[in-house]
């Protein structure tokens, strides 16, 4: 779901719980909620890269133009009353199994480019937060999924898992999401890092959450 289709679902949220609770009730549970804003992969990997834009319009200034819609989506949920907002960065997109196995790294190394590129991203996402942050009446918080991943995959055993390299479904290194269907899948998803050729498993998943949970609580202090 693209984010202003987000935006409009929180718009017509908001006039339901102003109705069910009130003004005041529904404004005080907005300004209370946590909006967790995850984008950039897709853009980068598929609206960007695997796109006819990359030969049109220079990698960072798509950067910036991704960078800039969050910045304003983030003034429209300020305006509709979010005060507290976790950004979650990049991870590190040359690792991704599919990314390995069409730019052809295979097992043995990432790609470079795009992992530089995710941090590029990351720095500039940075950047944005210290500028929302100067608005008083705005909390924000990151979460640095590219270091999460990027220390999984250079130290598995660390992490309990055993397979960084490939998914747990299918051949593990080009399907994604429904292309999974009918597919075996490995026997034991905790030892993996990715569940699909660009998806993380519930093991994953949980890794960062445990950093997202200890950003949220920086959110309330």
């Amino acid at each position: 779901m693209s984010l202003s289709a987000q935006i409009r679902n929180l718009f017509r949220y908001r006039l339901l719980i102003r109705t069910l609770l009130g003004p005041r009730r529904a404004e005080r549970l907005l300004n209370r909620a946590t909006f967790v804003i995850s984008t950039g992969t897709n853009d980068m990997l598929s609206a960007y890269l695997a796109s006819n834009r990359s030969t049109a319009i220079n990698t960072a200034a798509y950067e910036n133009y991704v960078i800039a819609r969050v910045a304003n989506y983030t003034q429209v949920m300020s305006m509709l009353g979010g005060r507290r907002f976790l950004f979650v960065g990049l991870p590190p997109m040359g690792c991704l199994p599919i990314v390995r196995t069409l730019i052809g790294t295979g097992s043995q190394r990432c790609d470079a480019r795009l992992n530089q590129l995710a941090m590029s991203f990351n720095s500039k996402l940075l950047q944005l937060l210290n500028i929302i942050n100067s608005q008083n009446h705005i909390k924000t918080s990151y979460i640095d999924a590219y270091t999460i991943i990027n220390d999984a995959t250079t130290d598995p055993n660390k992490f309990g898992l055993s397979e960084v390299t490939r998914g747990c479904c299918g051949s593990g290194v080009i399907e994604i999401s429904q292309t999974c269907r009918g597919r075996r899948t490995c026997g034991d998803p905790t030892k993996y890092l990715y569940w699909d050729a660009i998806h993380p498993t519930e093991r994953t998943n949980q890794l960062v959450a445990d950093a997202m949970m200890d950003s949220i609580r920086q959110l309330y202090a």
